[in-house]
């Protein structure tokens, strides 16, 4: 066992002496030269001084703000592996240690084992950090730099954990924890040594989990003599999260001792894993990232029991829990609605534990919740329109008729009904009373707020059904004139074209240009006619002449109705030139988006690729920038659509294959623009992982389909069954609420395509 530290702790005894040690070893680093998540670390030895002072304040502040700009929400950089030598002899003097323990412990946490956080030098064509001399060789990343520092000081950790504070010893043993492989042989021996005589419950958690992360196998026997009852509760559940994270497979025991600890969350309050601080949300998340039938149906039981449970906080916490099983298993809704729907019958008429909101996450699966649902939604306030807004994914039909009959109190519900935050749940079918509902709200809403966006949002997919609502719609119009164009061209019948084109006309000689252009686009989606459309579009292009001098949305969206127009904007083609970028400036994701959209434009009215081709090849030859995904979507896509004299972005094209998320729109690119280059047995390998990694799912099955799904060879065509067949959920991201539709969405196609359809 390690007990006294290689520090000179009477140098920190005597004041004097350590601030001007301190002072001096600090200002010895160049800071300036160092980078944190803010830039230059020169404000770094400024905060070190304040943590090792003694004004406790100025401490606190110092400590957050390095929080801020060395651990940047658990991200780590340069100046935080030059920081961990300070913050170690601060905290060995005695300062703060507990509190600057966790900060390590932290940076740890953020780093990565030196041997696996290499940066490849220039010649790879990666980032490089620091090689002046532009060697090519290999440097440590930041994050194995982190590491490798706090492993320098394990003797400190190590020490720390014998210390008389138990705060103390419960954040050296955390901090030890993540020192990882490389830290592994000189802590798991002394963390053992500590845990066969350690008293304190929080401790010994905090040392069970530290030891199974350094050691999974040597610790599993350790883990499951832990879960019985004899053990302290807050050693037990760190016991049965050991075990799950190890792998052991989940017994009788597992379940007990969570059902009888229930509500866990009390349990790992005082716990510094901050990330695994929902004890039975995170032991649901692990078993079900297992992706076996025996995991899965131990957390359904697990959860139906947890449902059932006569303590609200434990209701609430199976709730949160339930909630992201349906986000990751399909089986999930159907499994859990019975006791979810206990859950909320259970809570009365407040939704306490959140168990009535959640039953629209079921779906289809949740119908026999619909008399509970439609019961508390003719109810007053929120909890009212909560419920509404779950029925409307449960039975839109039904939910229809309820939100018709008090559509102005129901902010929740209309926002689900027009297809959510992102429009992208599924609409409310056409309903007549609903349609008189939003009628009336047409003709008194006020200017502002999203209201009319929600209801148009819920107007425009019934098209001319909801052709009665033609002359509020046209009422509103110098109110909302952004807003309602295009719902009027949705929805109006041949009856009421000449009504509605006159008062669209007439708009597009009023108001801010936006306001008339959007006015003029829908004129011409309405009648053909372009006649005002072409001036109000020559007024915003020369206003970004010279490329770049407008607004990026203004610049884009001009292009695309130019394009909408066709060969008829011929006397637009110099100004849509001019607001091109130069050839090999710099731009951002805006400006690139922007020249795609001036490229297509260019294309559809003169009909010539010449110059569509090197403005898409600039941007398709880009790759490395951040936050580039749907940039290159759209420029493969234009790429696409110009066919054949498309042919020499070939090469850049298939470079984009090898990236998940471009690989969809790349492939459809080379469909159109070199089918005769493309090995469709190769393609569909690519467009399956794709799909399969959940990065662009619909667009590689919509892919697939258009390669055609007779071709596929039957291992391909296995792959793509299981898709749609298996348990663990394709989407695994989006919106709340939105994962577990847009995933059956998937489903369906996925199922269509199998059958050819």
């Amino acid at each position: 066992m390690i007990g006294a530290m290689d520090f000179d702790r009477a140098l920190f005894r005597d004041e004097l002496f350590h601030a001007e040690l301190f002072r001096a070893e600090l200002d010895a680093q160049p800071w300036a030269s160092y980078t944190h998540a803010y830039g230059s670390a020169e404000d770094v030895p400024g905060c070190l001084r304040a943590l090792a002072g003694e004004d406790d304040a100025a401490a606190e502040e110092a400590q957050s703000e390095l929080y801020g700009s060395i651990l940047h929400q658990g991200s780590v950089y340069e100046a935080s592996a030059k920081t961990v030598p300070f913050l170690a002899k601060i905290a060995a003097a005695g300062i703060r240690t507990a509190d600057v323990l966790l900060l390590i412990g932290g940076i740890a946490e953020g780093g990565t084992d030196p041997d696996s956080g290499l940066n490849p030098g220039p010649d790879s064509g990666s980032n490089p950090g620091s090689d002046p001399a532009g060697s090519g060789a290999v440097r440590e990343s930041d994050e194995a730099a982190c590491r490798r520092a706090v492993v320098a000081q394990l003797p400190l950790l190590l020490a720390s954990v014998e210390h008389e504070d138990r705060a103390v010893r419960q954040a050296a043993a955390w901090a030890a924890g993540w020192t990882g492989t490389a830290g592994a042989a000189l802590a798991v021996p002394a963390l053992r040594d500590r845990a066969a005589i350690e008293t304190d419950p929080l401790v010994r958690a905090e040392l069970l989990t530290s030891l199974a992360e350094l050691d999974p196998e040597g610790s599993a026997s350790a883990a499951a003599g832990a879960v019985g009852p004899d053990s302290p509760p807050e050693l037990r559940i760190a016991a049965v999260m050991a075990c799950a994270d190890i792998g052991l497979p989940w017994t009788r025991d597992h379940h007990e001792a969570v059902l009888d600890l229930l509500p866990l969350d009390r349990l790992a309050a005082d716990r510094y894993d901050h990330s695994r601080n929902e004890p039975l949300h995170d032991i649901c998340l692990t078993l079900l990232d297992r992706d076996t039938e025996a995991d899965r149906e131990a957390v359904f039981a697990l959860l139906d029991a947890a449902l059932r449970s006569a303590d609200p906080e434990a209701r609430t916490e199976a709730v949160w829990a339930v909630t992201t099983a349906c986000e990751l298993s399909r089986s999930a809704p159907a499994r859990l609605a019975p006791a979810l729907i206990s859950a909320a019958a259970e809570d009365g008429p407040d939704d306490e534990t959140g168990a009535l909101s959640a039953l629209g996450r079921l779906g289809p699966s949740g119908a026999p919740a619909a008399d509970l649902l439609a019961a508390r939604a003719a109810g007053d306030g929120d909890t009212a329109d909560r419920a509404l807004e779950a029925l409307v994914a449960v039975d839109p039909v039904r939910a229809a008729s309820l939100l018709a009959r008090d559509l102005e109190r129901r902010p929740r519900a209309l926002q689900a009904a027009s297809g959510g935050l992102a429009e992208s749940l599924p609409v409310m079918p056409y309903d007549p009373e609903l349609l008189a509902a939003v009628r009336r709200r047409l003709a008194t809403m006020e200017p502002g707020g999203t209201t009319p966006f929600r209801l148009t949002a819920l107007l425009a997919p019934w098209g001319p059904d909801a052709s009665d609502a033609v002359p509020e719609l046209l009422a509103a119009l110098p109110a909302h004139p952004r807003v309602l164009p295009k719902a009027l061209v949705a929805v109006c019948p041949p009856g009421h074209r000449a009504e509605v084109a006159d008062a669209l006309r007439a708009r597009t000689g009023t108001g801010p240009a936006g306001e008339r252009i959007e006015a003029a686009r829908a004129l011409h989606e309405l009648t053909g006619d372009h006649g005002p459309l072409l001036p109000l579009l020559a007024e915003r292009l020369a206003g970004s002449a010279g490329g770049g001098g407008g607004s990026a949305e203004a610049i884009r969206e001009t292009a695309e109705a130019a394009a909408a127009v066709g060969p008829a904007a011929v006397s637009l083609v110099p100004a849509l030139r001019a607001a091109l970028n130069s050839p090999g400036a710099e731009r951002n994701n805006p400006q690139m988006d922007d020249d795609v959209a001036l490229a297509v434009a260019l294309h559809r009215i003169t009909g010539d690729a010449a110059e569509a081709v090197p403005v898409l090849a600039g941007v398709l030859g880009d790759r490395d920038g951040l936050w580039r995904r749907w940039t290159l979507v759209r420029a493969a896509a234009a790429a696409g659509s110009l066919g054949p004299a498309a042919r020499p972005l070939v090469p850049v094209l298939k470079a984009l294959l090898a990236d998940p998320r471009q690989t969809p729109s790349a492939a459809l690119a080379l469909l159109a623009v070199a089918p005769d280059d493309l090995d469709s047995g190769h393609m569909a390998g690519l467009l399956l992982d794709s799909a399969e990694a959940g990065t662009a799912p619909f667009e590689a099955v919509d892919a697939l389909v258009a390669f055609g799904t007779d071709a596929l060879s039957d291992e391909h065509r296995a792959r793509l069954t299981e898709l749609g067949e298996r348990d663990r959920r394709v989407v695994r991201s989006g919106l709340d609420g939105t994962v577990e539709i847009t995933d059956e969405r998937l489903r369906a196609r996925v199922r269509a395509a199998v059958r050819g359809e």
